[in-house]
């Protein structure tokens, strides 16, 4: 089958470009002529306000990639449609409403040709804008079939969509896996990790974390909407010599050092639909502590990888960090930690995607 991927792909960087790219992989892995159309230009700068693109790849780059497509270009939009016809599946993955005038572009330049599948990270975004559900429905009210990551995501698409609407938990597309550093002793410093942004908690951490005196924690990535907000909180909360911000994308390259110097990651998410965090901490060694929202409960398993607590709540994130640094705990933890298998994930996943039925 001829299978093209309307996604991004190195330079760019993250998880949706590290997904697109390993589901190229497996599916030629499965026989495929598989081709990706990525970006030249995704986003305008100011709807993304983080670094958008990397240096060096993230695992192994895909070989049969394009990248002509360009938010600027509506006419690049349209021949691209055209140029999928030949295509027997075309895959639009949605990870922005953004993106949507681009691939309403390529599917008047289809016209129908082919089958499509929208294969949605987050149907709508956690924090949302009007025009996001507008854009969104006009997407899947004109695509074959919908690829949600969950049950409650699929729920939504199905308010929005004409198509049918099938349910595959996102698989692991991790970073190319380096040296896992084993930290001797308890560090009493904690982690978040990734894209700082409000549906994520760490304002919720940082409270629990006045409450749990001789606690440390490191901060690293991206701040979506600056650092202001969070170093004026830090303040309030007198947490000036307990917390680290590093602020900035962090290389996979890095990632083994960060891991190593933290007891456990900490995901206070107040919402979440598919997550790779959780499986990224026990990549590295790393017990979760994480909210019981999206399919992070899925990938921790209580007392034994991990705790698990209701989101939203400053005293039960505050409570799970007392109980984590209980003597002992947290290397009893550490000793319960697994990297997950991905290979049946993707199975189940590709399986779901190339299936023509609901």
């Amino acid at each position: 089958m001829r299978i093209s991927i309307v996604g991004p792909a190195y330079p760019y960087k993250g998880g949706g470009a590290q997904h697109t790219t390993e589901l190229a992989h497996r599916l030629a892995a499965l026989g495929h002529d598989v081709v990706i159309e990525s970006w030249r230009a995704q986003y305008p700068a100011f709807l993304y306000p983080g670094q958008q693109t990397i240096s060096a790849p993230e695992g192994r780059p895909f070989p049969d990639v394009r990248r002509h497509l360009d938010w600027r270009r509506p006419d690049g939009w349209v021949r691209c449609g055209r140029r999928l016809r030949a295509a027997d599946l075309v895959v639009l993955t949605l990870l922005s409403s953004v993106q949507v005038p681009a691939y309403l572009g390529i599917l008047s330049g289809l016209r129908r040709k082919t089958r499509v599948v929208a294969l949605c990270h987050n149907v709508l975004p956690h924090e949302r804008k009007p025009y996001d559900a507008p854009l969104v429905k006009a997407l899947l009210r004109r695509v074959d079939r919908v690829l949600a990551h969950s049950e409650e995501q699929a729920t939504l698409a199905r308010e929005l969509a004409r198509a049918p609407v099938a349910v595959a938990g996102l698989p692991p597309h991790l970073p190319a896996r380096g040296e896992v550093r084993v930290a001797s002793g308890v560090r009493h410093r904690l982690l978040f990790f990734g894209m700082v942004r409000p549906y994520k908690g760490l304002d919720l951490l940082l409270r629990a974390l006045a409450r749990v005196p001789g606690v440390s924690l490191t901060v690293a990535g991206e701040f979506w909407g600056g650092l202001e907000e969070t170093r004026a909180l830090i303040g309030e909360l007198g947490l000036g010599e307990r917390v680290e911000l590093r602020p900035g994308y962090v290389a996979a390259d890095d990632m083994p050092g960060l891991f190593a110097e933290a007891d456990a990651l900490v995901l206070p998410y107040r919402a979440a639909t598919a997550s790779q965090n959780a499986w990224l901490g026990h990549e590295h060694g790393l017990p979760v502590i994480a909210t019981r929202v999206g399919a992070l409960a899925d990938h921790v398993t209580d007392g034994v990888d991990g705790l698990l607590i209701e989101p939203g709540s400053v005293d039960a994130l505050a409570e799970a960090i007392t109980r984590f640094y209980a003597d002992g705990e947290p290397e009893r933890l550490r000793q319960g930690v697994k990297a997950v298998d991905p290979d049946p994930y993707w199975a189940a996943y590709a399986s779901a995607l190339l299936s023509s039925g609901a």
